[in-house]
């Protein structure tokens, strides 16, 4: 089976149920700089073979070798590595840091069952949260309300963050994956597909026109041939999702941006100059949107940064998308 680069725990539970053995890796908290931010993951098999990272090549070694010793005695640990300035500008870094890191053999310490719940949530994009006490080693999936750590998951899905708390809890988010929807497979939509899949997106490039919308043009990409509202109907716009109107046909974009201001989607941006989107608002508050609603959109879509090619042009996109998802 194969996995994309950011589906550790699906890795982990693979290598596990297959008999290699898996350990793993959670960066539970850091100071100064560092590379990988509480929640990243290493998945570290049997035989040393490993998927994800905990850090910028730092402290890969010095805990596979301890997840070694963890597929041994069957024991979780908590490690904590100071990295000198030195080694860090080795691997990139401005200065120096120290990482805590949590290691869990599959099985023996983190229940396969817990873990084969946290993949079963996160396929059907369900947020979860797993909390394990760093002292006790109780461990807890908290999915809503009535567990005493409801309110910190609560808190800590809304910034997609995963931290330790005061109480010796340390909660991993369990988001439902990013996606991103982009109406209108016009030439901006190749390139922008391209980096938002390695960004982590799922994407859906929305076109009935079938010239536009052709796998020859798009290879391997998910298309979806019908009207863009039924299309992101069918999709389901949630709090992870993001929209993208590129068509420049308002008997296209507007279906999409009328479905999309009527959901949780984090962001909604729109090609077009800032007269064409002066027309938008004024179709938008003629079909009874509000300005509020209205403001939600970003037009022209990107950050201003002066891009010229549909590359540039997608970068400033991406760039817009990931400021809205990590800064509000």
């Amino acid at each position: 089976m194969e996995f994309r680069h950011d589906q550790i725990p699906e890795i982990a539970l693979d290598w596990h149920r297959g008999g290699r053995g898996a350990v793993l890796a959670t960066v539970v908290e850091t100071w100064g700089s560092a590379p990988r931010q509480p929640g990243a993951q290493l998945a570290i098999d049997g035989q040393g073979a490993i998927m994800g990272s905990v850090s910028g090549g730092c402290v890969e070694g010095a805990v596979i070798a301890e997840a070694e010793e963890a597929l041994r005695d069957g024991k979780p640990r908590l490690l904590t590595f100071g990295v000198s300035d030195d080694t860090a500008f080795a691997v990139g870094l401005a200065c120096g840091g120290t990482i805590r890191i949590l290691l869990e053999p599959v099985g023996a310490a983190l229940p396969e069952a817990m873990l084969a719940e946290i993949v079963a949530a996160r396929a059907t994009r369900r947020a979860l949260a797993y909390a394990v006490h760093l002292e006790s080693w109780e461990r807890r999936l908290v999915d809503g309300p009535g567990d005493a750590l409801s309110a910190a998951v609560a808190t800590r899905m809304r910034a997609d963050r995963s931290g330790p708390e005061e109480d010796g809890w340390f909660i991993a988010i369990h988001n439902p994956g990013l996606r991103l929807a982009i109406v209108g497979a016009v030439h901006i939509a190749q390139p922008l597909a391209q980096m938002a899949r390695l960004c982590g997106y799922d994407v859906s490039i929305i076109d009935p026109r079938e010239t536009f919308g052709s796998a020859a043009r798009f290879p391997g990409e998910v298309i979806r041939d019908d009207w863009p509202d039924e299309a992101l109907a069918t999709l389901g716009l949630d709090a992870r999702t993001a929209v993208v109107t590129l068509t420049h046909d308002a008997k296209l974009d507007d279906p999409a941006i009328r479905a999309t201001l009527g959901s949780p989607a984090f962001y909604l941006g729109c090609l077009g100059s800032t007269r064409t989107h002066a027309k938008r608002v004024e179709r938008l508050l003629a079909a009874g949107f509000d300005a509020g609603q209205i403001a939600r959109i970003h037009a022209p879509v990107g950050l201003a940064i002066g891009a010229k090619s549909p590359a540039e042009i997608a970068v400033s996109v991406m760039a817009e998308i990931t400021q809205v998802l990590r800064q509000g």
